[in-house]
C-alpha cells in the first residue's frame, strides 16, 4: 500500500523546477499513507512520486519503477496477489524482473500487453504509467474500487494523486463545486465515480481505464461483476472452500505481520477462522471495536471467535467525544466528504491495530456478494406488497409511519418506515432511495430538489441480481471500499479483503436466489459454508454490521456540536438551508423523528466546507441545473 501522485505534461515539454517541488509537496500530503520510503522520479516531461507502506519486498521495492530500455515509469498504490505467476510468464517472455516487491510486474505487463496487462492482476491497486514513447498517461483502478485514484487536467498538464487533498489543499489547483455530484452526496452519502465534489478533478472508475494524450482522454472498463448475465448454479460447498482458502492464502503471503478486524459477524469470524487454519502456529491478534450502548455492542461474540481460534483479543471502546476531532483530522487528511458515521471508529481501529502491524484482514463485501442485507429481503417482499389492494396498502403504511423512533441500532421500526416509504416505485429505484442517506423529502425541506423518482420497469434481468450489482458498484465501492481506505491509511495500515479476490467474486455471481435470499433469511449459501469453521451461534446470526450510536448521541453529548455545525452559513454553498437543517436536529432531539442520518451527513459536509474555505481555492457555486442532475443519477 502507497500513496502516489505526479504530474505529466502530454505534449512532451520537459517541467521546471516548480513542478518537480510541487509533486515533492504532495509526496509530503501522502507520507501518511507510505512512511517506510518516498521516491520521485522525473523522467522527460513527466515526474512521479510514491510513498511505501512495505508489504512485500522488504527493502528491495523502490518506487517509481523504470523499464531502461523503454523509458516507462510506473507507480502502484495496493497488491498484486499474482505476482509470482506473473514473474514466471514475463521470465518465458524474456522479461526478468529483479525487484522482489510484488508490484515490480507492472512494468512488464504493460509492455508486454498494453492497457489489456490489467486484466491480468489479481489484488487491489490503482496504477498510473508514464509511456514517453507516446507521451501517454495511463490511470487503471482495481475491479470492485479499493484504491482510490483522482485527476485533473490543466492546459496540457495532468494532474493524478490517491487523495483529493494531496491535488487541491493549500490552494494549489483553482477548483469550483460540482453541484449536481454534492446533491447526489447529500442524498447518499458518497461519491459515485467518475464524480468527485469538484467539477475539474475526476475519480477512476472501479475496473476502470483512463488514458490521457495529446489526443485527449479515453475512458474505458476492463472488468464488471457479471451476475446479471452469468448462469446459476447449484453451489458446491467443497468448490468454494478451496477458492476462499486460496484468496486469504495470496492475501496473507507477504512478508510483514498482520492481523484482523474481527467484530464477531459471520463475514470477518469466517476470515479470521480461514486464516487460523491457514496459518494455525502464527501470532494474530484481533481487534475488535466497543460500544457502551449494548445494542450497538458485539464485542462478546468478537471475544467468544477470538478465544475459540486462540487470536490474541484488542479491543477499542469508541466514546462520543472522539468523534469531532476524530472528523477534522479525517476530512482535513483526504480532502473528501463521507457520510459513514462507521468512518470515524474504523479509523480508531486502524490506528490501534497500527501500532502492532502494516496489516489486517476484513470481512468487507460478503453482504454485496452472497446477498446479506435486509433490503434484499425487501426487494421481493415489496412487489407482494404492491399487488396489494391500496387500501390495504395506505393503511399499513400508516401503522408503520406512526411506530415510535427507537435508539436502538437497525430496529424494525427504521427498516420498516423506509420499506413502505418506496414499495410503490420500481425495484432498483426503490432500493436505491432505501439506501439514501437523505430522503428528496427530507432534501426539499432542506432547500434542494431532485428530479422525480422513476417508477414502473427500470432494467432486465433478476432485480436481486441487478440491486447487488448497484451496490458493488455504488455502496461497497464509494462508501465502504472508501471508509476502510480512509480509515486505515490515515494510520498507514493496509487492508485485505479475501471476499473481494477476483474468484470469489465469479463464485458469488453464479449463486442462484434460494442460496442467497429466502423469505427473511439473507445469505444462506455462505452461512452455510461457515458452520466448516465456526458454530452455529456465530455463523447464523442475525446481520447487524458496524454502526454507531449516532442517534443518541445527537440527542445527548453530541448535540451542542452538532448544533454548531449546522448552523454553518456555508452550507448555504451547496444548497441546504441552515435554518432547516437546526429543525431537523430539534425534532430528532423530541424523538419526534429519527433524522440520524440525515444530520451527520449534514455535520460532515459542514466540517468539510470549512476545510475547503481554510485550505484550498474554491470558488463559489450556483444551483446546478435539474438536467444535471438527471444525468448523475443515470450514471
Amino acid at each position: 500500500m502507497c500513496g502516489i501522485c505526479g504530474i505529466v505534461n502530454i505534449s512532451g515539454e520537459r517541467p521546471p523546477e516548480s513542478v518537480r517541488l510541487r509533486v515533492n509537496a504532495m509526496l509530503q500530503a501522502l507520507s501518511h499513507r507510505g512512511p517506510d520510503d518516498i521516491g520521485l522520479r522525473e523522467a522527460e516531461s513527466a515526474v512521479l512520486g510514491a510513498t511505501r507502506l512495505k508489504i512485500r519486498g522488504g527493502d528491495d521495492g523502490r518506487q517509481p519503477m523504470l523499464d531502461a530500455a523503454s523509458g516507462v515509469v510506473a507507480v502502484c498504490n495496493g497488491e498484486i496477489d499474482n505476482h509470482k505467476e506473473l514473474r514466471l510468464w514475463l521470465a518465458e517472455r524474456g522479461r526478468q524482473v529483479n525487484q522482489a516487491t510484488d508490484v515490480a510486474v507492472i512494468p512488464g505487463m504493460y509492455l508486454e500487453l498494453g492497457e489489456a496487462f490489467a486484466e491480468k492482476l489479481i489484488g487491489a491497486f490503482a496504477i498510473a504509467i508514464w509511456d514517453p514513447r507516446e507521451h501517454r498517461l495511463t490511470l487503471v483502478r482495481d475491479r470492485v474500487g479499493e484504491r482510490p485514484l483522482f485527476y485533473t487536467q490543466v492546459a496540457d498538464n495532468v494532474v493524478f494523486a490517491t487523495e483529493i487533498a494531496c491535488i487541491v489543499a493549500n490552494r494549489r489547483l483553482p477548483v469550483d463545486f460540482d453541484a449536481a455530484a454534492l446533491q447526489r452526496y447529500l442524498q447518499f452519502g458518497l461519491f459515485t465515480a467518475p464524480h468527485s465534489p469538484f467539477a475539474s478533478v475526476r475519480k477512476v472508475p472501479p475496473g476502470g481505464i483512463v488514458q490521457v494524450d495529446a489526443c485527449g482522454i479515453r475512458r474505458s472498463t476492463y472488468w464488471r461483476w457479471k451476475n446479471v448475465e452469468t448462469p446459476k448454479q447449484t453451489p458446491s460447498l467443497d468448490a468454494f472452500d478451496k477458492i476462499f482458502r486460496e484468496s486469504v492464502r495470496r492475501q496473507t503471503d507477504v512478508d510483514v505481520d498482520f492481523g484482523l478486524f474481527l467484530s464477531g459477524g459471520v463475514d470477518s469470524s469466517l476470515v479470521s477462522a480461514v486464516t487460523r487454519s491457514l496459518h494455525p502456529d502464527r501470532r494474530l491478534r484481533a481487534y475488535t471495536l466497543r460500544f457502551e450502548e449494548e445494542s450497538f455492542d458485539e464485542g462478546n461474540f468478537a471475544e467468544s471467535v477470538a478465544t475459540s481460534l486462540k487470536l490474541e483479543p484488542v479491543t477499542v471502546w469508541v466514546k462520543p467525544g472522539d468523534l469531532p476531532k476524530t472528523l477534522s483530522l479525517l476530512i482535513r487528511t483526504v480532502g473528501e466528504p463521507l457520510a459513514d458515521p462507521a468512518w470515524l471508529p474504523a479509523a480508531l481501529l486502524a490506528r490501534r491495530a497500527a501500532q502492532d502491524v502494516p496489516m489486517a484482514l476484513v470481512g468487507e463485501g460478503a453482504d454485496e456478494i452472497f446477498g446479506g442485507y435486509p433490503t434484499y429481503t425487501g426487494a421481493s417482499i415489496a412487489e407482494k406488497f404492491a399487488r396489494l389492494p391500496a387500501w390495504i396498502r395506505h393503511a399499513i403504511g400508516g401503522a408503520v409511519e406512526s411506530l415510535p423512533v427507537s435508539e436502538k441500532k437497525m430496529t424494525v421500526s427504521y427498516l420498516l418506515k423506509r420499506f413502505v416509504q418506496g414499495a410503490e416505485l420500481g425495484g432498483l429505484t426503490r432500493h436505491e432511495l432505501w439506501m439514501s442517506n437523505i430522503t428528496p423529502a427530507i432534501l426539499n425541506r432542506l432547500g434542494i430538489q431532485l428530479p422525480a423518482l422513476p417508477g414502473g420497469n427500470d432494467g432486465e434481468g433478476l432485480l436481486l441480481d441487478r440491486v447487488q450489482r448497484w451496490d458493488v458498484e455504488n455502496f461497497l465501492a464509494e462508501g465502504l471500499l472508501t471508509k476502510a481506505d480512509r480509515a486505515s491509511m490515515t494510520s498507514a495500515l493496509e487492508l485485505g479483503t479475501p471476499f473481494l479476490d477476483e474468484s470469489v467474486l465469479a463464485f458469488a455471481a453464479s449463486l442462484p436466489v434460494t442460496s442467497r435470499v429466502q423469505n427473511f433469511s439473507t445469505k444462506i449459501f455462505l452461512k452455510n459454508y461457515a458452520l466448516r469453521y465456526l458454530p452455529k451461534s456465530i455463523g447464523h446470526r442475525r446481520k447487524r454490521g458496524l454502526s454507531v450510536p449516532i442517534g443518541r448521541w445527537l440527542r445527548g453529548p453530541l448535540r451542542e456540536w452538532a448544533t454548531a455545525k449546522l448552523e454553518n452559513k456555508l452550507l448555504e454553498q451547496i444548497g441546504v438551508r441552515p435554518a432547516a437543517a437546526l429543525e431537523l436536529l430539534n425534532e430528532h432531539c423530541q424523538k419526534r423523528a429519527d433524522h440520524a442520518r440525515t444530520l451527520w451527513t449534514l455535520i460532515v459536509s459542514s466540517e468539510w466546507l470549512d476545510w475547503v474555505a481554510a485550505e484550498t481555492a474554491c470558488q463559489k457555486i450556483s444551483p446546478p441545473k435539474r438536467d444535471a442532475v438527471a444525468e448523475m443519477s443515470e450514471n
